[in-house]
């Protein structure tokens, strides 16, 4: 659990350092839990990002995280994309109106 507070909070610095003309941070959550994770963020350029992680038994002796959540910019062209997501043991599936369906 202590590689996926690790990485969230990576996650968090990573887009607190990037580049950008005075964007603040106007919402940050989180809380790590024994058995997941959950955080949310807003900046006040209109971007959020949350998820929520839980912990699923996929055998004896194997377990793999379950992570949902969604992340929302503002695009080049001045539109706003959304997208939400789950990955897990079948990997990453993200959907949006902007996404190509397969």
């Amino acid at each position: 659990m202590k590689c996926v507070l690790l990485i969230v909070l990576l996650s968090i610095a990573l887009c607190m350092a990037a580049p950008a003309d005075n964007v603040q941070i106007v919402k940050l959550e989180s809380q790590v839990l024994a058995d997941g994770y959950n955080y949310a963020y807003e900046t006040s350029d209109g971007s959020k990002q949350e998820q929520q992680a839980t912990l699923k038994k996929l055998g004896p002796e194997e377990d793999a995280l379950q992570v949902t959540g969604s992340y929302t910019y503002v695009g080049d062209d001045g539109q706003t994309y959304t997208v939400t997501y789950t990955a897990n043991e079948n990997g990453f599936q993200p959907q949006g109106a902007h996404i190509p369906h397969v």
